[in-house]
């Protein structure tokens, strides 16, 4: 398989934590981040993060997140 036949990699991040308020995007304690894991397409991404955060349901400060890896190591290429 050439480098044209396999799909290119779209890294994404999933991580997550407690915050200060539920509103807010401040962590409580950043030694205490969950990095869940990188992924190498959103659905993959998805997937993890939504498990994290249906796990997670009960707590109302706890929150996760999917970056864009790919956008900022490549920010001029639109995907």
């Amino acid at each position: 398989m050439s480098e044209t036949d396999t799909p290119k990699q779209l890294l994404h991040l999933v991580f997550g934590g407690e915050l200060e308020t539920p509103e807010g995007l401040t962590f409580r304690d950043l030694d205490e981040l969950d990095i869940v894991g990188i992924y190498p397409n959103y659905a993959e991404a998805y997937t993890a993060w939504k498990a994290k955060a249906q796990a997670t349901v009960d707590n109302a400060h706890m929150r996760y997140f999917i970056v864009h890896m790919h956008r900022l190591l490549d920010p001029d290429t639109a995907a």
